[in-house]
Order: C-alpha cells, then sequence, then structure tokens
C-alpha cells in the first residue's frame, strides 16, 4: 500500500502524509472476497433471465420514472438515446436506484486492489481514478457506496467510467450519479454514444432461422461480423429499416428446449458495451420496449412535448463480462442488481458534496 501511495503523490500531486491516514481508514472485507471468489452461478437461459428483468413490478417502475423524470430524460435524450433505453437500463442495473450496492466504494477497491491478486491490478487502477474523482467532485472518498466490485449509483459505473463519462446533467457543476436523475441519464446517453451509439437507428430484431444456413456464423454474439444483407443471403429472415450494408450479428438466445434467434445492429452492439453480455442487451431492448409501450414514450422524445413534471417530487435514489447477472463483469460498468430486485428493497442512501481536507488538490 505504502507503494500505492507514492505512486499516487508522484503521478497525481496527493498529500503522502494526508493519503496514508486516509487508506488507514479503509477496512479490508473478507466478505467482499468472499463474493468475488464465489463459483459463478449456472448460465441462465434466456427465459430465466428474462424473467429476472422483466416483470410487471420493473415495468410499472420504469413507467412512474419515465413520468416523473421526464424533463430530466428530455433533456438526455435529445442526444438521440430514446428515453426507454436510458431508463431500462437503470432498470437492470439497480432497479432505478433502489439495489445500488451497500459497502463502501473505497473499502471495496482496497480490498480487492490489495488482497485479491488474480485481479489486483485492474481495481488498484480504479482505486486510482477513484481518488482522482472525489478530488475532482470534492466528495469525501470514505462516504460512497457501491456494489462489492466498486460499481457506483444508479447506473452502476466504475469509476474509470465515471470520470470518462459521467456528464453534470443539469449544470450545477456535480456529477452525482446517487441521487440526480440529470446526471444519471445524460451520463448512460453519453456512455452509450461515445461507445457507437447511431440515433434513429433500431437496437435489434427477432429472426427465424428455419432452412437458414448457419455454418460458419460467427460464434461471437456481441461481434458486428455479418451484414443485413449477408444474413438474409443465408436466409435468415427478419423485418428491419436498416439497409443492406448494415452491420448486423445473428444472437442465439438459449432456451430450456432450443434456441431464440434474433438479429443485433450497432446499437445492439453500444449496449453490450456497458455490459458484455447478449443476455443483458437482450433484456434491456425488451424492458425499453415494455416501458415505451407502458408510458407512450415516442420513439424521438428530443422532438416531443413531453408533460412538465417537478423533478423534486421523486422520492432521492441512489466495468470484465458475464451472462448470467453479476456483480463482477470485465466491462466498465458493474452491477449488484443481479439478484432479482423486484423483492423489497431499501432505497440506496446518499451522500452530500462536501469539500475533503484529508487530500488537498
Amino acid at each position: 500500500m505504502a507503494g500505492f501511495v507514492a505512486e499516487m503523490s508522484t503521478r497525481h500531486g496527493f498529500d503522502a502524509v494526508a493519503l496514508t491516514d486516509l487508506m488507514s481508514k479503509t477496512e479490508s472485507r473478507p466478505g467482499i472476497l468472499e463474493a468475488i471468489a464465489r463459483p459463478a452461478e449456472k448460465r441462465l437461459t434466456w427465459q430465466e433471465y428474462r424473467a429476472i428483468f422483466i416483470t410487471d413490478r420493473r415495468i410499472q417502475k420504469g413507467v412512474e420514472v419515465a413520468g416523473v423524470q421526464s424533463a430530466a430524460l428530455e433533456r438526455a435524450s435529445a442526444g438521440g438515446v430514446p428515453a426507454q433505453y436510458l431508463v431500462a437500463i437503470t432498470g437492470v442495473e439497480t432497479f432505478y436506484g433502489q439495489i445500488a450496492g451497500k459497502h463502501r466504494v473505497m473499502d471495496a477497491l482496497a480490498t480487492l486492489g490489495f488482497d485479491y491478486p488474480p485481479r489486483s491490478r485492474f481495481f488498484r487502477e480504479q482505486l486510482e481514478q477513484f481518488l482522482l474523482m472525489t478530488r475532482e467532485e470534492s466528495l469525501d472518498s470514505l462516504a460512497p457506496l457501491g456494489s462489492y466490485a466498486g460499481a457506483m449509483g444508479i447506473p452502476q459505473f466504475m469509476p474509470g467510467s465515471f470520470r470518462t463519462f459521467a456528464v453534470d446533467g443539469d449544470g450545477d457543476g456535480h456529477r452525482d450519479l446517487w441521487s440526480n436523475w440529470s446526471d444519471v441519464f445524460a451520463s448512460v446517453s453519453n456512455y452509450l454514444l461515445k461507445n457507437g451509439w447511431h440515433p434513429g437507428e433500431p437496437v435489434m430484431a427477432r429472426a427465424d432461422v428455419t432452412g437458414a444456413r448457419l455454418e460458419g456464423l460467427s460464434d461471437d454474439k456481441l461481434a458486428l461480423s455479418e451484414t443485413v444483407r449477408s444474413l438474409r443471403e443465408r436466409g435468415v429472415k427478419f423485418e428491419t429499416t436498416q439497409p443492406p450494408e448494415a452491420p448486423a450479428v445473428l444472437i442465439p438466445l438459449p432456451l430450456a428446449d432450443g434456441v431464440e434467434y434474433r438479429v443485433g445492429f450497432s446499437n445492439y452492439y453500444a449496449i453490450t458495451r456497458y455490459n458484455r453480455s447478449a443476455l443483458y442487451a437482450s433484456a434491456v431492448n425488451d424492458l425499453a420496449e415494455a416501458i415505451a409501450a407502458g408510458a407512450a414514450i415516442p420513439e424521438n422524445p428530443a422532438a416531443a412535448d413531453p408533460p412538465q413534471v417537478d423533478a423534486s417530487a421523486a422520492p432521492p435514489i441512489n466495468q470484465p463480462a458475464a451472462e448470467a447477472p453479476s456483480a463482477d463483469s470485465a466491462s466498465p460498468v458493474d452491477t449488484d442488481a443481479g439478484k432479482p430486485a423486484d423483492a423489497a428493497s431499501k432505497p440506496a442512501p446518499t451522500f452530500s458534496f462536501e469539500s475533503i481536507s484529508s487530500i488537498p488538490k
């Protein structure tokens, strides 16, 4: 740990004495080590995975959030990511902020950065990013809470993703992903746009592969290795407004007694940059469609005139890859929401923005 302190002092100008004092206040958490070392759960079928995230309660809560936060959504979706997808990602990640993690981020990252050799380098890098983030945002480094892997807030950004993609959506001078919906939606939108989202294009389409020639297709469900034309030439049947040369990928979703097929386009790929899982992206898509149907959200919300709702009326609410929901993934975004979140849960705590004196700028 002394080496880490020295590096932070040399590279980033942190006061070594103050940082040593801060690090002494972190706690190594055996429960975090147990959680990350736990054998992965069995691979879920698409039905099992979808049943976790596409529920009446999650859909209705998404419709509620879309209504109450319509002004924030209108601003965030002006860049081209439809509002329903911004809402759906927060619904899948943390049940709209209700399950956003209970661990101090400092404890989680220090525990994994110094006491978990298999991935210590990654988590020390994230600890470095977290300390830079808290200094930039004038946060008490010991206050933010997140997942056991250090993912933070309603959208579950890892610190590196926070510094790269988080946005001050309402111009108050802070990027608050724990309790500020304007910042949350603007940040998720920015993340998707910077990772290849194409405004106005579809995400995916249902496909019929009866009689299709699937031999030789890449088994990478995330890479856009085909085109609309090449898939149709193989006999894959699907409806889309995308031109023949548009990049595409055939996505097999495992069922208990077979396979459901879909075709993903560039916006599907952008969602997989958030969490590198075909099941995840498909669940986000289906939840978004259900929320849009329930809330009558237009496909181009920036061109609409949604009802203006006082956002203050909303109650305060709070990246490695896996096919099953997991709090440890290789993506820049991580989550504690891999368990069914429709059970009763407490709102995630918020924290105030306070200048930190232990680590001077």
